[in-house]
């Protein structure tokens, strides 16, 4: 069958583009290298700023408690809280017998919460050791996505059967969302985490607005960031 050269050329003129595009993909390696150069960028910048962390738990929809910190990083490059306002719903009248029975079903449940919120703080912002630990042990899986981002799976990224996945926007190498499966002491108590980032005017990235779901206990903990401002 002859084949004209015509045909061939349109042929190859088509496929090249693609082959090219293909080629320039970066590789997982490349993306790893670039968003933990992101992430370091963007911690550095925020270590001169200071801003205010809501932290709502609530159990069974109804919110148990809201507290406001003002929030920097303090000369140990760890960050520093102070309380602005907080409050709680006021206790319920109950007989002795039913009060204490309440108030140890409180203080467990208190636990719980307070384990809830720090899971929150291990998680968010992602750290690169644990990026690049994942990445060594070749438990990255990257994946194109719609509107120019890039999916970004870490399993085992903090715990064992954890995983973290970032939507990350390939034009700024900078994350966008989070999803986050993990648990507490048990895998039995599976807890889940969405975050949404937000991005300062220097193109600074950090945690806006970070929603843990335990639902084996109907416990809900949003930590929203706002308010950034240069110490």
């Amino acid at each position: 069958m002859k084949v004209s050269f015509k045909y061939l050329t349109q042929t190859v003129l088509l496929i090249l583009p693609l082959s090219l595009a293909l080629a320039q993909q970066p590789t997982v390696q490349e993306r790893v290298v670039a968003l933990k150069a992101s992430l370091a960028a963007s911690q550095a910048i925020l270590k001169q700023y200071e801003w205010v962390e809501t932290t709502i738990v609530s159990l069974k929809g109804d919110e148990k408690s809201r507290k406001q910190e003002r929030c920097y990083y303090g000369a140990d490059g760890k960050v520093q809280k102070v309380l602005l306002s907080q409050t709680a719903p006021p206790p319920k009248k109950r007989g002795p017998f039913r009060r204490k029975i309440a108030e140890a079903k409180q203080e467990e449940l208190t636990d719980y919460m307070k384990e809830a919120v720090a899971l929150v703080k291990l998680y968010m912002p992602p750290q690169p050791t644990l990026i690049q630990r994942a990445k060594d042990a070749g438990k990255v899986s990257l994946s194109p996505q719609p509107g120019q981002q890039a999916r970004l799976v870490f399993a085992d990224y903090l715990k064992s059967r954890d995983s973290l996945t970032l939507a990350v926007d390939l034009a700024s190498n900078r994350p966008v969302a989070a999803k986050v499966f993990t648990y507490l002491d048990s895998q039995k108590e599976p807890v889940t985490l969405d975050v949404r980032f937000g991005t300062l005017n220097n193109n600074a990235t950090y945690a806006a607005t970070t929603v843990l779901d335990a639902k084996g206990k109907d416990l809900r903990v949003t930590v929203e960031n706002a308010g950034y401002r240069p110490m």
